[in-house]
């Protein structure tokens, strides 16, 4: 298991993962650590190999969670201070006849962690989303009360613990156009989102909904809210991406050490040609430093 190690204890170390060994997450990985941005920022652990290796689906898929098992131990046991992730074949490592639906649920199940959550954080938008990576026409039937309550709840958190925001104002969209429109788009606003929204006004007064979501988006971008909640993957991730996509990071919230990632995948077109751009995997790098200084 290739692992590499800089420095000593007096920073915060932080582990990362390259991710697929033929993706672009050696390539950024290697990039960031040479950048100037984080020059005497931390000490780290690198797990997996820094230059690009030939596809091998199964054997990057192979490597990919060995990797990321290697990385949970070091963090988990207090060896590095937070974990950073470079991006992997989700098909791939299916391929080993695992149900891999992201790093995010993985981890949480390595870890025993039942209530957590996946934030975008960027300099113009934070975003965090109700359900993760399940198909489109599943969304209305995983949707509850509880997992909005949830959701809300464990962003408002990070906003105060992590961001230093004292009182964080939060808006929770919808899930159908215009909120459903009194219902002839649909209910799940009136039967399950409006009822969590009301509960959560016993944390705070700052959390109101449920918005439309382009309404919602555009008014956090614009800093009107600290934080938006969106319902599903591509509500959230639709317009994060099109303002941040090269300088965002996701973040898992509710477990029991801190975990940053890249916001892209694994870009095999443009693997090993020295094109990929190191901006996400540096703002991972950054927030996961100053999260473990914040602790």
């Amino acid at each position: 298991m290739p692992i590499s190690h800089t420095g000593s204890k007096a920073k915060p170390v932080i582990c990362i993962t390259v991710g697929d060994p033929a993706g672009i997450g050696p390539e950024v990985t290697k990039k960031a650590l040479k950048s100037t941005e984080l020059k005497g920022k931390a000490d780290f652990f690198v797990v997996g190999e820094v230059f690009p290796r030939k596809r091998n689906r199964r054997e990057c898929g192979r490597l990919s969670l060995e990797y990321l098992n290697t990385a949970f131990e070091l963090v988990s046991t207090g060896r590095a201070d937070a974990l950073v992730t470079g991006p992997v074949c989700k098909e791939d490592i299916n391929a080993l006849r695992m149900d891999f639906r992201g790093h995010t649920e993985y981890l949480a199940g390595l870890s025993g962690c039942k209530k957590f959550a996946m934030m975008f954080v960027s300099d113009k938008l934070k975003v965090s989303t109700v359900t993760r990576h399940i198909s489109l026409r599943d969304v209305s039937r995983c949707l509850s009360s509880k997992a909005i309550y949830d959701t809300v709840e464990l962003t408002y958190q990070a906003l105060r613990n992590n961001f230093s925001i004292k009182n964080p104002k939060i808006g929770v969209s919808g899930l159908n156009p215009h909120c459903g429109e009194g219902g002839i788009l649909g209910k799940e606003e009136e039967l399950i989102i409006l009822p969590a929204i009301k509960k959560l006004k016993s944390i705070s007064a700052g959390i109101s909904g449920p918005h439309p979501a382009d309404a919602l988006l555009h008014d956090a971008y614009n800093k009107k809210f600290d934080a938006a909640i969106c319902m599903y993957h591509d509500q959230a991730l639709a317009a994060f991406k099109m303002i941040s996509r090269d300088q965002g990071v996701n973040v898992t919230l509710g477990l029991p050490f801190i975990r940053t990632s890249v916001d892209h995948g694994t870009a095999f077109d443009i693997a090993g040609k020295g094109k990929a751009d190191p901006g996400s995997m540096i703002a991972a790098i950054k927030l996961a430093i100053g999260f473990v200084k914040a602790c």
